[in-house]
């Protein structure tokens, strides 16, 4: 179908607003230009208890940020990875999102403040989002997080954070993960694909942004290779937590995640996937503007709800 007027302003808006492709910009002026276009999503909902705190981290301190809707309750939780490029975003850029998967969800959250690039290279975010999810598996119990019922998810880069999360738990044996949620992720180091084509500018997210992201992100071409770079790539997708599978019809990183799930469906493993048609990189966390993020969060929060349930009747 034809891009969705509500996404066709948008673009429309950040043309007026002089808001340049990332690949245009230093990583400090694109992390400011994500800051600022963040404080238009608004405060978000209010959730009962916010909590600020600093966990053990493979290289130091990681500051991550807990939310907890009904703080005398033990509940499920989702640890959250934001996107930007592995460059850009922070706890602020994305807590009005988190706050809304939260409250919708009535689950509790626990979001990554990951080391980013160019500073910090391929694998520091991978191992500091696999060490919040350890993290919380062993310690939620005293946050109100039912230890058995984890889930990780992002967004972009978040989302491909969170899969290779699955990924380096199966490997190491721990902690088990009873759910993925992956927005519209990046899942392999290539550029070759008829979204890619068909997408490459003029919807957001651009061609050259993606190549300028795995520049940042990646030590060096053969680390593209690597599974927890590229999820895509690894050879077996046995074994791995249920996943929900979110992709936009004018989004470069569509077909990665398309083939993505049917990967995990080959392997066994239960998927919930959808493109959205008409839409674009980054709907999904701008609910004021884009009917389509509120009918994705609403699909989140089922899915998020049914596995913690699940896992609690499992355990």
């Amino acid at each position: 179908m034809p891009l969705h007027p509500q996404a066709e302003r948008f673009l429309q808006q950040l043309s007026r607003a002089g808001v340049k492709p990332f690949h245009e910009l230093t990583p400090r002026e694109a992390r400011i230009q994500m800051a600022l276009g963040s404080r238009f999503l608004g405060p978000g909902e209010t959730v009962a208890r916010v909590q600020d705190l600093e966990i053990p981290g493979p290289a130091g301190r990681i500051p991550v940020r807990i939310y907890h809707p009904q703080p005398e309750k033990t509940l499920p939780a989702l640890v959250f990875l934001h996107g930007g490029g592995w460059l850009m975003g922070n706890l602020e850029t994305h807590d009005p999102y988190c706050r809304a998967l939260c409250a919708k969800a009535g689950i509790a959250l626990l979001a990554v403040d990951y080391r980013l690039a160019p500073e910090h290279k391929f694998p520091a975010a991978v191992e500091d989002a696999y060490a919040a999810t350890v993290w919380l598996a062993q310690q939620g119990q005293q946050q109100g997080v039912c230890p058995s019922a984890i889930a990780v998810g992002g967004d972009s880069a978040g989302g491909n954070l969170a899969a290779a999360t699955t990924l380096l738990a199966r490997e190491r044996g721990t902690p088990q993960i009873a759910f993925q949620l992956l927005i519209y992720p990046v899942l392999d180091y290539a550029f070759d694909t008829a979204s890619y084509r068909e997408n490459a500018n003029g919807f957001h997210l651009t061609r050259q942004d993606m190549i300028c992201s795995w520049q940042y992100y990646l030590n060096n071409e053969r680390d593209g290779e690597h599974p927890l770079a590229s999820p895509l790539r690894a050879t077996d997708l046995s074994g791995l937590p249920p996943a929900m599978v979110i992709t936009a019809e004018f989004d470069p990183l569509r077909d990665e995640g398309q083939r993505y799930a049917d990967r995990l469906q080959a392997a066994g493993i239960p998927v919930h996937s959808r493109c959205y048609p008409g839409m674009i990189h980054g709907f999904a966390r701008r609910l004021d503007q884009f009917d389509a993020a509120n009918q994705v969060l609403e699909a989140i929060a089922v899915a998020l709800q049914a596995a913690g349930e699940d896992t609690r009747e499992d355990g």
